[in-house]
């Protein structure tokens, strides 16, 4: 399997992905191919060969002619419709709609409107189209089937915009990047854009270090500003290595701390409340602690941005005066949550497959419980039964 790995080192925007695609060899022919599907005119777009800081790189060329593309702004639907009805690909069209609906929701958010109310001037969602369907459409050309992606870089400071100066990241980047790891180093500016969070965190599904892969292709795709970094996108595409070909890669945080004087009933309170918050995972374990006294080991696993705020209520909310926290390496199967029907009632069943077929299927307790409940029947009965369902289901 062909996969690729977006190494974010300087962030990214729709122009560098682009750029670095055709380093990496996508020709601009095809490029220009793919993007005639939309039936768009008045635009060019070209490649540059360039240096940043003693790097070699491409940047991509887009060219719009802004007296033809000024009188209007474009909403979300028209965007839709260009694509929807456009001769590529469905999975180009599909992946692309996806990024711009993403993109489109975090603007709402920010602003706190309306999907349907969020409007792109026309010269900027000229830009974006081109960029966004460039890319995936690119992706696609080079055969490449899955997409990983490094921690973002994000920058620092501030950036002017239309609606004044903002925050690095900005507003509907730091959305559209929640849940996703990143940094920043201090480097001044805006590193990643919109667009390019936009369609990293919708084409990529793992987000971390690279993964094992034999590497065939490199390419660096430049950006227009001049930090003290080289403003370069790479991207590596190779072979992935069999083992990991069914596995989601990630990076997750633990946080621990160890106590020894607190009133066991608080534990109910701690991991409820914990969960509620969104903690990936809980547990307590038995330790020995110094001077042989018995203690529970407190483990917290999260995303790596929700370290602050598991950190500020283990403190707060247990007697422990200090904590460890970690970033870790997980790899995780992909799930699905399915309803099925069994003779007792409907059940969800979480179902974890991989290419050979479904690995593991676990009902919901809590579905099996109320169903249990309702029906008087076994429990062991009815979580059975649906995995029996979930297993012919699949089959």
């Amino acid at each position: 399997m062909k996969i690729a790995y977006f190494d974010c080192f300087a962030g990214a925007s729709g122009d560098m992905i682009l750029g670095a695609l055709m380093d990496a060899g996508l020709s601009v022919e095809r490029l220009r191919e793919e993007l005639a599907k939309l039936s768009l005119s008045h635009y060019e777009i070209g490649v540059e060969r360039v240096v940043k800081k003693g790097i070699g790189g491409s940047r991509a060329i887009v060219a719009i002619d802004e007296r033809h593309h000024h009188h209007h702004h474009r909403h979300l639907g028209d965007i839709e419709e260009i694509i929807g009805t456009s001769g590529l690909d469905d999975g180009v069209k599909q992946k692309s709609l996806q990024v711009f609906r993403r993109l489109a929701e975090a603007e709402a958010k920010v602003h706190r409107t309306s999907v349907d109310r969020i409007h792109f001037h026309e010269v900027g969602a000229m830009d974006a189209i081109i960029d966004v369907v460039g890319g995936v459409a690119g992706i696609a050309a080079l055969g490449i089937e899955r997409v990983y992606c490094s921690p973002f870089h994000v920058g620092s400071g501030t950036v002017e915009c239309a609606h004044g100066i903002l925050p690095v990241p900005a507003p509907a980047t730091a959305e559209l990047i929640k849940g996703k790891p990143f940094y920043s180093t201090g480097v001044s500016g805006e590193l990643l854009t919109p667009t390019g969070a936009a369609v990293l965190t919708t084409i990529c599904t793992g987000f971390g270090p690279a993964p094992a892969m034999t590497m065939e292709q490199i390419g660096y795709g430049a950006g227009t500003s001049e930090p003290d970094i080289p403003n370069l996108l790479r991207i590596l595409i190779g072979e992935a290595a069999d083992e990991l070909l069914d596995y989601e890669k990630e990076q997750i945080a633990v946080l621990e701390t160890n106590i020894d004087d607190m009133n066991p009933q608080m534990y109910d309170y701690l991991i409820g409340k914990v969960l509620e918050m969104g903690a990936l995972d809980v547990f307590l374990s038995p330790v020995q602690m110094k001077k042989n006294r018995p203690g529970t080991l407190v483990t917290v696993t999260c995303q790596p941005h929700l370290v602050e705020r598991f950190a500020d209520f283990l403190l707060r909310e247990t007697t422990t005066i200090g904590l460890r926290w970690r970033v870790e390496n997980r790899l995780k199967v992909r799930r699905a949550i399915l309803e099925v029907q069994t003779q007792y009632g409907t059940v969800k069943c979480k179902v974890a497959e991989v290419k050979s077929g479904v690995i593991n299927i676990s009902p919901e307790y809590e579905d099996c419980k109320r169903v249990t409940l309702e029906k008087k029947v076994s429990l062991k009965d009815v979580m059975e039964a649906a995995k029996a369902a979930a297993l012919a289901f699949g089959s």
